[in-house]
């Protein structure tokens, strides 16, 4: 994993506030988080050999962060601690409904650098895939990309948040993971639900990747890699969270594909593996264990 490590700040609240007004009786709670921390966390608890590549803080925060992914089973020893930048930071706003809207302070996970990945290529060449986001540089992404293709290790690139990478970089993706939002960026047009999904698939095939998966929420997931594409639904849950969905599915989906899986059937556990996560509370703290994936 090449990606962010964050502390969250978690505000339960009734409703969000409109322009100018402040809504008070919210509830704070700490969680651990980071896209790539939820990623490798994900990984890790699902029986993979995970390590994570990223930068913390000096401070109060991010010693904690890194002892919560050690005793997850992650290897953090790539990720440094940076003296003059704070540990990055997430404030999540969530409402009864589960769903979430999420404001990022990068701090640290902005020196997560080209030449750092370079510091690790061994590891990254000893690897089955490798994970990356965008909660750190393009330009690490692009690096970390390059490395793992050129020794046969499969780069699995979820854009999240959106942000433009090279025809080359997105050429080497096997696969692409996009939400609709995400899709919709790089494709120009909104893209909604699933047929909205399985139309925009072959068009994101054609922006170079080996393979994309387009993430639906409660609707599951759309897949395609030239020869098939199709829609895998999601077990019907009780939502109580939303925030981790996302990186437990891209976790799932990474140990799936590290195993020899075919893209169907990583795609088929990571759709039960994010459902799980909407279950409870917390980023991290909501990840499941294989158990609970293969109970859906």
């Amino acid at each position: 994993m090449v990606g962010s490590i964050n502390q969250d700040f978690v505000l339960k609240v009734e409703r969000r506030p409109e322009p100018g007004e402040t809504v008070t009786g919210a509830e704070l709670s700490l969680h651990n988080g980071g896209k790539g921390a939820n990623q490798a966390a994900a990984a890790a608890l699902l029986g993979a050999s995970a390590a994570i590549l990223g930068r913390v803080g000096a401070d109060d925060l991010g010693a904690p962060l890194l002892e919560a992914l050690e005793e997850k089973g992650v290897d953090t020893n790539p990720v440094e601690a940076v003296e003059d930048e704070s540990t990055g930071a997430a404030f999540i706003t969530l409402t009864p409904d589960g769903e979430n809207a999420i404001t990022v302070a990068p701090g640290a996970n902005r020196r997560v650098r080209p030449a750092d990945v370079d510091a690790v290529s061994e590891a990254i060449q000893a690897a089955r895939v490798l994970v990356a986001q965008m909660e750190v540089s393009p330009e690490t992404v692009a690096r970390a990309v390059e490395i793992a293709a050129a020794c046969g290790v499969r780069p699995l690139v979820n854009l999240a948040p959106p942000m433009e990478l090279s025809k080359e970089t997105l050429s080497e993706l096997d696969p692409l993971v996009v939400n609709e939002h995400e899709a919709a960026f790089l494709l120009g047009e909104k893209v909604e639900g699933v047929e909205g999904a399985l139309s925009a698939a072959p068009e994101l095939l054609a922006l170079g990747p080996r393979a994309v998966v387009v993430t639906l929420g409660k609707a599951g997931a759309v897949y395609a890699d030239g020869k098939d594409t199709d829609h895998v639904p999601s077990p019907e849950v009780e939502v109580v969270d939303t925030t981790g969905a996302g990186d437990a599915f891209v976790g799932a989906l990474a140990v799936r594909l590290a195993r020899g899986g075919s893209l169907e059937n990583a795609v088929s556990y990571a759709v039960r593996a994010g459902a799980a996560a909407v279950t409870r509370e917390g980023a991290q703290g909501a990840l499941p264990t294989p158990e609970t994936v293969e109970a859906l």
